[in-house]
């Protein structure tokens, strides 16, 4: 029987700062819970790297944003940055966001908002990184990285680094609301 009993630290405030905590933490709730699969976001690469010191020999999936996602034609993720996560074992998804794609071209267009959209910002009450972990494991599930059967752990942030860490029973974007977020490990108290 798996310990029901896990604690939720709550960071003062978002940010980078909590990066290292926020990996060190999903590392012993990993090891406790036995989760293999960890799913990270990280748009430069930094985020990534630091994962693939801690997480040795887990299946880690590092979800950057979609190329274009700023500007036409750009990733930001540094392709030096994808070969040194690749070359390290570590997997990176590259798709469109589970909360984002054709609904935003609408909104941007024609000004209303559609629901992937409305299901986002209702996330992003709890936090900009319970909105991103929750997206990436939709993307996650969705590109065959990780099954909707086995309990997963996802970490994000706010802005830049880490603050958000959730055990997740998994869910493709088609069937969203068979999603379980089963326990917060961290996050942060403030929102801004």
């Amino acid at each position: 029987m798996q310990d029901s009993n896990a604690e939720t630290l709550y960071f003062e405030s978002p940010g980078p700062q909590n990066t290292e905590k926020t990996l060190k933490l999903a590392l012993i709730r990993a090891k406790s819970l036995g989760v293999k699969d960890i799913i990270v976001a990280s748009t430069k690469g930094e985020t990534g790297v630091k994962a693939l010191e801690i997480f040795k020999g887990h299946n880690l999936i590092i979800v950057t944003h979609s190329t274009g996602f700023r500007e036409a034609d750009v990733q930001e993720l540094p392709q030096e940055k994808k070969e040194e996560i690749e070359s390290k074992g570590g997997k990176v998804l590259t798709c469109q966001h589970a909360f984002g794609g054709v609904n935003r071209a609408v909104r941007k267009k024609l000004g209303t908002y559609e629901l992937d959209e409305i299901i986002a910002h209702t996330l992003r009450i709890f936090g900009e990184g319970m909105k991103v972990a929750v997206e990436i494991i939709l993307m996650a599930a969705d590109a065959g990285l990780i099954r909707a059967d086995k309990e997963v752990i996802a970490i994000a942030g706010t802005g830049k680094g880490a603050d958000t860490a959730l055990v997740v029973k998994p869910a493709n974007a088609q069937t969203f609301f068979d999603l379980e977020i089963r326990e917060i490990l961290c996050k942060p108290r403030s929102l801004k």
